[in-house]
């Protein structure tokens, strides 16, 4: 009976009937303190839980277990507490739940049905000392993936789910990408705050916003984003998405891509609206980076197929953007590789509309550089208000198939 009752307290899962008509259940997750586990609790409580529940993490939590939290129906997730992961590199490197593209890996996969996470909670990944120990060793993969021997787990994975709302988070410190949208249909994130800043001399590495992947009808709005690489990226396979009301800084822009870089696979992005945008102190505002060409069919850097379409940047503003409007389709490839085997993937049908503010004066007086190395159809830019603190704004243009329908004269790029 002793027995009995003591695995019962270990669950730590309280579970409370609705009054009325209402009959989900709530699941309270305890936590044991002291710097213990709560992985395996937390996996446990959504387990059991796991269809039409309510489970309130309302506690300070520490996380040395992978969560797996999967086949959720109808499933309320508030997080009003802290769900810290532990900074042990050699066990998350094994443990973390591996994802293929760019050798990404994540501590927490969600995935199911109709979830909604909420309550104002924060995802701390702990990842200065990621960041430290890439500093030291550069143990990454090609264009800033994750390598396979130095895994930099992402905080919060949302995969093969449908109908998923998350709102009211903040995320800090993520060791990589702070959310991935994976295989999915149907994921709003809302009110979302994210901050990854170094307290070291080694820098943050790859704490892109969202990176989105194979996955369709995804809104990403009225958020905050503090970190030093895409604020939200449209990796593969990404269709139907809008992004709107967005304040970044310190980052790469809102990219398309990087796509293209492995030989033999198909990449698509298209039907992607981003509007309304703040973008501070940064590399890029509004991006597309497609990789050359390549002459192997196993390359992993470049060569592969696909095409970008049907993509708007409206009411974008720019402050100190190194380049406010980039197209760069030899991304991370040789410019003598690129010139010999240029990008297998088509790149139309891109309008850029009240694209307005100050470059940082980084690349001379160049605001603009749109260059292609096969060529762009259908590129258009009305109510174009960019100036350089170096004098008289440039805009380069290299293989867009018609500048009639851009509100600037183009120059050549130079020959070096």
């Amino acid at each position: 009976m002793i027995s009995k009752f003591l695995a019962l307290a270990a669950f730590a899962a309280t579970c409370l009937a609705h009054n009325g008509h209402d009959t989900r259940k709530t699941c309270e997750v305890s936590a044991k303190g002291a710097g213990q586990d709560d992985g395996p609790t937390i996996n446990a409580v959504f387990k059991k839980c796991s269809r039409n529940s309510k489970i309130v993490l309302d506690k300070y939590y520490v996380v040395d277990t992978l969560l797996l939290t999967e086949k959720l129906d109808n499933v309320e997730i508030e997080l009003s507490g802290t769900v810290q992961y532990t900074p042990d590199i050699a066990k998350w490197s094994p443990q973390s739940l591996y994802l293929t593209y760019q050798n990404a890996t994540t501590f927490w996969f969600l995935s199911g049905n109709n979830i909604h996470m909420y309550g104002g909670g924060t995802i701390d990944g702990n990842g200065q000392v990621w960041w430290d120990t890439l500093n030291n060793t550069h143990n990454s993969g090609t264009a800033g993936g994750s390598s396979t021997t130095f895994a930099r787990p992402i905080p919060l994975t949302v995969g093969n789910a449908t109908n998923v709302v998350v709102e009211n988070i903040h995320e800090i410190g993520s060791p990589f990408w702070n959310n991935f949208v994976y295989q999915s249909n149907n994921v709003t994130y809302k009110n979302i705050n994210i901050r990854a800043v170094s307290y070291s001399s080694s820098p943050t590495a790859n704490s892109d916003g969202w990176d989105i992947y194979r996955s369709s009808h995804v809104t990403v709005r009225d958020s905050v984003v503090n970190n030093d690489d895409d604020c939200v990226s449209f990796k593969p396979n990404s269709t139907n998405i809008v992004v709107a009301n967005m304040w970044c800084n310190g980052s790469h822009g809102i990219s398309v891509g990087s796509l293209g870089q492995y030989a033999g696979e198909t990449d698509i992005v298209a039907n992607v609206s981003v509007t309304n945008i703040t973008m501070l102190n940064a590399q890029n505002g509004a991006r597309i980076k497609v990789f050359g060409g390549n002459p192997s069919p196993n390359s992993t850097v470049g060569g592969g197929t696909g095409y970008v379409k049907n993509i708007t940047f409206k009411d974008f503003h720019v402050e100190n953007v190194q380049n406010p409007i980039l197209i760069d389709q030899c991304y991370s490839t040789a410019a003598d590789v690129c010139a010999q085997y240029p990008s297998n993937l088509n790149i139309s049908d891109v309008h850029y509309i009240n694209v307005h503010g100050t470059s940082a004066g980084t690349n001379g007086n160049v605001v603009v550089d749109m260059e292609c190395s096969d060529t762009c159809q259908d590129i258009t830019a009305t109510g174009t208000h960019l100036s350089s603190p170096n004098g008289t704004a440039v805009y380069v243009c290299k293989n867009i198939a018609s500048t009639a329908q851009l509100d600037f004269n183009c120059t050549a790029p130079s020959a070096a």
